[in-house]
């Protein structure tokens, strides 16, 4: 069965936006990739350590996969990219989340969908208002647009056009 999963993707150490565009790439390895937003320049939040600022985006894919199995392939896209876990939200060359797997609520100790934070992220929701403004989260029952539009309005968030 078919499953629409959106992903948050983030880059914060090299080239930042070839690493994006390279994760995409692969990513369709897992599916069809449905929808891709613009790539946004955002400033670390949550982190512990001084580091670079963000570029993130979001997407949508289309997957036959279920859940863990996704994840795992995923998470396999990020190692085979140089991701290295040294430090919780440390630096990295690329950072994938799962925000939605079609309409499933999962919380198990590899995977919690919807993503657990994605309502207090701007650099979250602002891409996900571009390809999914109507999506309604399962849990807290308010569109991506709602939850986006509840944030306060300075964030240090800054968009950047998708190049040709």
């Amino acid at each position: 069965m078919k499953k629409l999963v959106y992903l948050s993707l983030g880059s914060n150490l090299g080239n930042r936006e070839k690493y994006l565009r390279e994760a995409i790439s692969r990513l369709q390895e897992l599916g069809i990739i449905k929808q891709v937003s613009a790539f946004y320049e955002t400033q670390p939040v949550e982190v512990r350590t001084e580091q670079p600022w963000f570029l993130n985006c979001a997407l949508a894919i289309e997957t036959e996969l279920m859940p863990l199995e996704f994840l795992s392939r995923m998470l396999g896209v990020e190692r085979s990219m140089g991701r290295v876990r040294t430090e919780p939200k440390g630096p990295r060359t690329i950072d994938i989340d799962i925000l939605f797997f079609g309409n499933d609520v999962l919380d198990t100790s590899e995977l919690t969908v919807p993503h657990p934070a994605l309502q207090q992220r701007r650099f979250v929701l602002e891409p996900m208002t571009e390809i999914a403004p109507a999506l309604v989260h399962p849990v807290l029952k308010r569109t991506v647009r709602e939850l986006l539009d509840s944030l306060p309005a300075d964030s240090g968030l800054v968009k950047k056009p998708l190049p040709n």
